[in-house]
């Protein structure tokens, strides 16, 4: 009930504005976001580098209204991909293709993720484009497989809760696609959608062995411990060396853990968003992970 409540929460405009403005939210906020700028999100990436952890940059903005909107959003990833290939070397961007027009026009959003694919390849930086709502995810998939030929480095997220999730995978044949498997953090229909916790998380574990055993190169966005330690054992059993796969996480959420496998030899990735929009992907943070809510209160009632 609480996951569904922060879920309808982070669509709610009015409520948008009114927490947005609390003098009191700007603490937990820069726990989870990493300044409103890139200078400060190239800054975080540069840290974590230092801690042996790699970042994805993530510019926070969803659906745009008109298709300049997502022309301008299209040249802030040229800037950070430059950024980040001369000041944060490994450091990856993640794309929101709602952001770059999808649900106005996809032939405009192709052409937006051809150009940041182009840019990106000349500066050696990986793009990891994000799954969103299903009102946009089939045609992010879309987009997406169109360009894996020419640019296979290129990453795509996967939720596992989307009932569809197993059947998109395995119809990849001719290229096999780079992954991040995910819960999934929207409100879905039950439908499209798994809603039990319990659910979700034994199709996490189902997708993540297969991930290991016919995908290449495949990252894991989780915090579960339990999704965590089946992906070790699985790769232990499958004789994948702890390299060639990597744990993905959210910036400010279980940052021991992060440096805790990062010390043991696994890849770690933490994605780090910066930018002024904020209110959706907070909310839905609490609604992954009910500690993230606590802490939000925790820092509102001490002021």
């Amino acid at each position: 009930m609480i996951r569904k409540l922060l879920l309808l929460a982070a669509a709610n405009t009015r409520l948008e504005r009114l927490v947005s403005r609390h003098p009191l939210t700007s603490g937990v906020v820069s726990r989870f976001v990493a300044g409103t700028t890139l200078d400060s999100a190239v800054g975080v990436a540069r840290a974590l580098d230092d801690k042996g952890i790699d970042v994805s940059l993530d510019l926070l903005g969803e659906t745009v209204g008109e298709l300049q909107e997502s022309a301008v959003a299209t040249a802030a990833y040229v800037d950070a991909i430059h950024a980040i290939a001369d000041r944060a070397p490994g450091a990856t961007v993640s794309v929101k293709l709602s952001q770059l027009g999808v649900g106005l026009d996809p032939s405009v959003c192709a052409g937006h993720l051809k150009q940041l694919l182009e840019v990106a390849e000349e500066c050696g930086v990986t793009v990891e484009v994000d799954m969103e709502h299903s009102s946009v995810g089939p045609r992010t998939l879309e987009i997406y497989r169109a360009f894996l030929p020419s640019f296979p480095r290129t990453r795509v997220a996967q939720q596992a809760a989307m009932r569809r999730c197993p059947e998109d995978l395995s119809s990849f044949t001719d290229v096999k696609p780079r992954i991040r498997l995910v819960k999934g953090a929207f409100l879905e229909p039950i439908e499209k959608a798994l809603q039990e916790r319990e659910e979700i998380t034994a199709q996490y574990r189902y997708l993540a062995t297969w991930a290991l055993t016919n995908l290449p190169d495949p990252a894991f966005g989780t915090h579960d411990d339990a999704c965590i330690d089946h992906v070790r054992a699985e790769a232990d059993r499958l004789g994948i060396a702890p390299r060639d796969f990597e744990f993905q996480m959210l910036y400010g959420v279980r940052r021991d853990l992060q440096e805790r496998l990062a010390a043991e030899g696994y890849r770690v990735r933490v994605y780090v968003p910066f930018g002024s929009q904020w209110y959706p992907y907070l909310m839905r943070r609490m609604a992954e992970r009910p500690a993230n809510l606590l802490l939000f209160l925790r820092s509102v009632i001490s002021g």
